[in-house]
């Protein structure tokens, strides 16, 4: 069974959710097509929603209800990682993602750019509708960190770093905004429970999954010197082999610690999800 299927399986308890935070985002994109129709085909791609889909599954586990602002939420959080994906898209000249023609590449930098920002601006007034400074706040460090590491990401072009420095950078790219969807849904509904391990260790997993992907199939990114964990451990960008190897243990060690997260909360079809969602991570062949 692919990835995609078994993903849509696990989502399917929120899945009704999921709909509303893409039916939402879809009546709001007030744009020419065929604009139109690429920015959502980009935001309603297979496997997306994945930030919401954890979010509102931590939720019910803890017995909470979804609710207009808990969709609010993750419209923002939705809104801000395609932004960002379109603007990485723009920064790397990348022609294709996940095998779909990039926005950048059909219709220049410049339209693809301004349709990034266009993105963060209706997350913006997503943001705004919520009425809480705290999430407004924890909104802009999010931002701060994502961009701090895409620009370090700049800088360390074609050197390898260490497993720590990109652990960090897999916690300001990737991880950061998986921490503002699961804890800001727990601030909305005011419960005192503190998933930021859940959240930071669940991203981390999902990046260095992504990572692996790249490294076994384009290599897009080793190509454009953003050396990762497989490169990382075998020191040498021509072969990764031994590398995948122990990216592989990492991963597993990653979806480990968000099982270990979950831990102290109550058993129930919710929680079961989550866990399948974490196994599903290193649920492939590399």
């Amino acid at each position: 069974m692919s990835f995609i299927k078994k993903y849509s399986q696990i989502i399917f308890p929120v899945q009704e959710n999921i709909d509303k935070v893409c039916s939402q985002i879809a009546s709001d994109l007030n744009l020419p097509d065929p604009l139109k129709a690429k920015v959502s085909a980009l935001l309603n791609a297979p496997s997306k929603h994945i930030r919401a889909a954890v979010s509102f599954l931590y939720l019910k586990a803890l017995g909470e209800d979804i609710n207009e602002r808990q969709t609010l939420l993750q419209i923002a959080v939705e809104l801000v990682h395609n932004a960002s994906l379109i603007h990485d898209d723009v920064i790397d000249d990348a022609k294709e993602r996940r095998t779909q023609n990039t926005l950048n590449s059909e219709f220049g930098n410049q339209l693809a750019v301004i349709s990034g920002d266009y993105l963060l601006s209706i997350a913006l007034k997503k943001i705004c509708m919520l009425n809480s400074f705290e999430l407004t706040e924890m909104f802009a460090k999010t931002l701060d960190v994502m961009c701090r590491g895409e620009i370090n990401q700049y800088f360390g072009e074609y050197k390898i770093p260490t497993i720590s420095e990109y652990i960090e950078k897999s916690e300001q790219k990737t991880a950061s905004l998986f921490e503002t969807a699961v804890c800001g849904s727990l601030m909305l509904a005011d419960i005192k429970i503190d998933a930021s391990n859940f959240a930071r260790n669940f991203g981390i997993a999902f990046q260095i999954r992504d990572d692996l992907i790249n490294a076994k199939t384009t290599k897009s990114d080793i190509k454009n010197g953003v050396y990762t964990a497989p490169v990382i451990y075998s020191q040498n960008p021509d072969d990764i082999d031994e590398g995948i190897e122990k990216t592989v243990s990492l991963l597993n060690n990653y979806v480990e610690k968000v099982l270990c997260s979950l831990e102290n909360i109550e058993d129930n079809i919710y929680k079961q999800k989550l866990v399948e969602l974490a196994r599903l991570l290193a649920d492939e062949e590399y």
